[in-house]
This record gives structure tokens, C-alpha cells and sequence, in this order.
């Protein structure tokens, strides 16, 4: 053990990696359907290796942090900005409220009970589940001007207060949103969910997620009947029943192969190739004609698309008013994506920016489609790292200015001008094709080890005096942080029932996004039996990270000052 401190201490950047490894394999821990997460893991695992003494250069925990926010940014710039109409102002009002409430609750009572400004800082942190909150306050306090072991002090006290305070609101926040709350709605969940897919005309067909081996969606070849001789390939694609889908793609006449035109007129011994989805083809494929194997007919080059939705005319739209443009007569609809949840694809579900629709078809077909919509995200490993940069810098320069009272610096700070730089920088991307492209991977490589990184180096940080703050206020931490996940998402769920008459599914959904907690939105699910809950965790997500992150600022400001 003498000889690795000693390697740790000679060579940081190794205790850095040595962290991340030990926490991500931590984070992995399950017990039953939950488990730890890599955040906590990597907290644990830094306070650990801390234990060496060995110390990690700020300036390596401050360029890991500055790329989750922008990956933050980046991802929810698009819903944030698009979120700022009238139409979503109930879901704001509940993201704000929550939010604000979980920001007085824990003002009162650490006055109440005498905790530190770091204690509350990483107490808020980790009873709202965001970890952004974390390293905003610590680049907040940083300016306050306050000596290095002062410095030291606080980042401890403010990773004892998250570790102990994230894993019970993780814990909390899934059970009062998924448990504790149904049960004081005036109707049960699973009542609400199903209106609001009534309301919506639930369900779009073919939609699937996942591997199998069975084709949802697939083509085969009919001679056509002789009822069929005369009528035209539009007259015959009107006879698909409402609600269903499924098209010509091409014909066979005699040896040659020709595309299906709305007015090419059917002769006796004609082929068709017919794509649409498998139930309805095994089911009216006798009214079609007799079915052959025709290869060479068959042979249509396909493709699964996803597409990023930007153009005006899109937004706002149903998918059902969409199914009317010409180019989805020959595309089918897989999957809907916001902000990396699954959305149920319903028919009266309105398309927003920055949505991901996942299409499947021929790929001429696919293509004339993702031009109408927005463009093409196609799966590449190049990052435009000068825009990323750029955005990063330009955001931090925006957050650097700062009015001076006394040897208190009131500022956005480099952290939130970078999280708004990242806002912008996803907005503008979504809006223009031709830049600033960030490949999934990329971004969950900037957010999850971005973070993990940021709060191993806070863990290492805080390792020598963690074990004595735990056993000082680690009671008042769990019963705090219950306090604060009861009293927000409770007031929220009341005010959203009473006073804005939201639906009570779409309401937790908020929730959910609004105190950041994706495990909580997959309970709720699985208690409502429905994927209604997620049509309100994309804007409360967006909404809830840029005022969380804020508040780091804002508790650190206020208590600091105060102190």
C-alpha cells in the first residue's frame, strides 16, 4: 500500500484513471432494479484513493467539468428554447416550482440546523440529483476569495453532503414519484395515462424498438387479383384501411420493373411489391392477389434513418397531420426519441426541434423524407471540435464578468456561461446542419465521464476528512434530503391537479425531468404501464438542469454572503 501511495501521489493523472475504473465498476453494483450509477461510484472511489493524500490539479477537475456542461447544454438546448411559449408554460411553472421549492427547503434548514454553505450546496446537489449543482457552487465559492484551506474545507464538506444526500434522493425521488404520489391522486395513474392516449389516438402501428427476429415491417410480391385490372395504383392504396398502412412500391409487368406511379393502371398478370407492416399484409394479402416469391422484385434497397427534426414547417405539427404529407405515404415511423427518451409515437403526440424520428423505408423514400423533416443523422465518429471549443471558451468568457461587493464577486460564473454556451450551441445545431456536429458517443463521452471524472477529483479532494463529516451530519443529511424530494414534487403534483388541471401521467413526467431523474421516469412508467410519462420529462429535464445548475450559484451567494 506504501508503494502504490507513493506511485499515486508521484504520478496524479494515474489516481485519476485508478478512480474512474474502481467507480465505474462500483456504479455497476446492483440490487434488485437499482443500482448505484457511475456519479456515486466514482465519489466513492475518489474518497478512497484520497485517502493516500494524493492531490489532482484543479485545473484538470475544472476542463472535465466545463465539458458536461457543455454536453448538457448541447443536448437540451434545442427543447430549452423551443419550451418558451405559452402552450408550455404549465410544465415551466411546475419545473420552476419544483425547483425553487427544493432551493428554499434546504436555504431553511440548514439556517434551521446550523450546516455550512458547503454542506447545503452538496446537500441540494444530491437531493435534486444534479450533479451540476456541485461544481457550479464550487466555482462560485472559488471567487469569494476565501485561502486555500478554506477552499479544501468546502469542497469537503460539499462532497460528504452529495454522497450521502444522492443516494437517498435517488432512492426518494424514485419512490415519492412512483409510489407515494399515485396513491394521493384523485384517479388512479394507470385512468390517466390511458385518457391521454385516448386524447391522443394512441399508438402509432410498426412501432418497435429493439432486435427480432421477426420483420414488423416488411415487402412482399401478389399477382393482382382481377378485381385490380383497370384501377390505379392510387385507387388501390386508398383501400388500405384507415388507421393502417402499407403501399406499392414497384411493379413487375412482364420482364420489366417499373416504379409505382399514383397513375399507372394495373394489367392482368401484373406483380406488385407491397411494403407495409406484417400484420396487415398476412391478413389482406389475399384481397391483394395470389403471393410469389419474386427476388429480383423484392430486391429494394432499404434503410432505418434517424432524422433530426428542424424544419418550421414540421414543428408543431401532429404525427398524424404529418402522415398526410405526400413523402410518409412511403415511410414507416419506428421511433420517437426527445432528448434521449423514448416517446410514445402517438398520433396526436406534436413534433418539436430537436426530436429524433427513426424511419424506415426504401432509401430513396427515406431520404425525400429527411429532407422534409430536417436532415439526416447519419452515425459518424467526426466531432467538430472547433465548435465545441469555441462554444466552451466563448461561453466561460460570457460567465467571467462579475460585479464586486466587498470580497463577494456576483457573476454567472465560467460554469453557467459555459452551460449557456452549450444552450446555444445545440440550439444553433439544431437549426443549421452544416456545423457543429457531436456524435452520440461523443456526448455521452463529455457527459458521463466528463462528470464521473469532475466528481472523482472532488472525491480525492475531500478523502481525509470525509469519513469525519460523514459521521457528524450524516443523519441530518437523510432526513433532509427526504424532506426536500417530499415538500417539491409533492407541492408540484398539487398545484399541477388543482390549479393547472394537468393531466396527472404528464405531471410526474415533469417531475421527473424537473429534479433530473431518468430511473425515476422508467418507475413511473412501469406503474402507469404506459410511456404517457414521458411526454413531460423532456422540457422539465431542460428547464430543471439550467436552474439547478443556478441555484449552486445562487445558495452559495446567499449563504456565503450571509456568512
Amino acid at each position: 500500500m506504501h508503494t502504490l501511495s507513493r506511485i499515486l501521489n508521484d504520478h496524479p493523472e494515474l489516481a485519476l484513471f485508478l478512480t474512474l475504473a474502481i467507480g465505474y465498476a462500483i456504479g455497476k453494483f446492483r440490487v434488485g432494479s437499482f443500482t448505484l450509477g457511475s456519479v456515486a461510484g466514482c465519489l466513492i472511489a475518489g474518497v478512497l484513493i484520497g485517502q493516500t493524500g494524493v492531490e489532482v490539479a484543479n485545473d484538470v477537475k475544472q476542463a472535465f467539468f466545463l465539458l458536461f456542461l457543455f454536453a448538457i447544454g448541447y443536448r437540451t438546448g434545442p427543447q430549452f428554447f423551443r419550451s418558451l411559449n405559452r402552450e408550455a408554460l404549465p410544465q415551466i411553472a411546475i419545473t420552476a416550482l419544483v425547483c425553487v421549492v427544493g432551493l428554499a427547503v434546504v436555504w431553511a434548514l440548514a439556517a434551521l440546523l446550523g450546516l455550512n454553505v458547503g454542506s447545503a450546496a452538496g446537500l441540494l446537489a444530491g437531493a435534486m440529483t444534479e450533479s451540476a449543482t456541485v461544481g457550479v457552487a464550487i466555482d462560485t465559492f472559488r471567487k469569494t476569495g476565501a485561502q486555500e484551506a478554506v477552499q479544501r474545507a468546502f469542497e469537503a464538506d460539499v462532497a460528504t453532503a452529495f454522497a450521502v444526500s444522492y443516494l437517498v434522493g435517488v432512492i426518494a425521488t424514485i419512490l415519492v414519484l412512483s409510489q407515494l404520489l399515485p396513491r394521493l391522486l384523485a384517479r388512479p395513474l394507470r385512468e390517466a395515462c390511458a385518457e391521454m392516449e385516448a386524447k391522443l389516438n394512441a399508438a402509432a402501428e410498426g412501432q418497435t424498438t429493439g432486435e427480432s427476429a421477426r420483420r414488423a415491417i416488411e415487402a412482399r410480391a401478389f399477382v393482382v387479383d382481377p378485381r385490380w385490372v383497370g384501377m390505379s395504383v392510387l385507387e388501390a392504396e386508398a383501400q388500405v384501411p384507415r388507421g393502417a398502412k402499407a403501399y406499392i412500391e414497384q411493379i413487375r409487368r412482364g420482364s420489366d420493373i417499373v416504379a409505382a406511379y399514383p397513375d399507372f393502371r394495373f394489367e392482368t398478370g401484373d406483380v406488385v411489391a407491397v411494403a407495409g407492416l406484417r400484420g396487415l399484409l398476412v391478413d389482406k394479402g389475399a384481397g391483394i392477389g395470389r403471393e410469389i416469391d419474386d427476388a429480383e422484385l423484392l430486391d429494394i434497397p432499404t434503410e432505418t434513418l434517424d432524422v433530426v427534426v428542424t424544419k418550421k414547417s414540421v414543428i408543431g405539427k401532429t404525427l398524424f397531420e404529418l402522415r398526410r404529407e405526400p413523402e410518409a405515404r412511403t415511410i414507416f415511423l419506428r421511433k420517437m426519441t426527445r432528448l434521449g427518451e423514448d416517446l410514445p409515437a402517438y398520433g396526436g403526440l406534436k413534433v418539436e426541434r430537436g426530436d429524433v424520428m427513426t424511419i424506415v423505408g426504401s432509401r430513396k423514400h427515406v431520404e425525400e423524407a429527411a429532407a422534409v423533416v430536417g436532415y439526416a443523422d447519419r452515425p459518424t465518429t467526426a466531432t467538430d471540435m472547433v465548435y465545441v471549443a469555441m462554444f466552451i471558451f466563448f461561453g466561460g468568457m460570457i460567465g467571467i464578468p462579475a460585479l464586486r461587493i466587498g470580497a463577494l464577486e456576483l457573476g454567472l460564473g465560467v460554469a453557467v456561461g459555459t452551460l449557456l454556451g452549450g444552450l446555444v450551441a445545440g440550439w444553433l445545431r439544431a437549426r443549421r446542419r452544416t456545423f457543429g456536429f457531436v456524435p452520440a458517443a461523443t456526448l455521452w463521452l463529455f457527459d458521463s465521464v466528463g462528470l464521473s471524472a469532475f466528481i472523482a477529483c472532488v472525491g480525492i479532494s475531500a478523502g481525509p476528512s470525509f469519513v469525519s463529516g460523514l459521521l457528524a451530519s450524516g443523519p441530518a443529511l437523510v432526513l433532509i434530503t427526504i424532506v426536500v424530494v417530499v415538500a417539491s414534487h409533492g407541492l408540484a403534483v398539487l398545484v399541477g391537479t388543482r390549479l393547472f388541471k394537468m393531466n396527472e401521467g404528464v405531471l410526474l413526467g415533469t417531475c421527473c425531468g424537473a429534479g433530473t431523474s431518468a430511473p425515476a421516469l422508467a418507475a413511473v412508467q412501469d406503474v402507469a404501464k404506459s410511456s404517457v410519462p414521458a411526454l413531460g420529462y423532456g422540457l422539465g429535464y431542460a428547464i430543471g438542469n439550467v436552474l439547478l445548475a443556478l441555484w449552486g450559484a445562487v445558495l452559495v451567494t446567499v449563504l456565503g454572503g450571509a456568512g
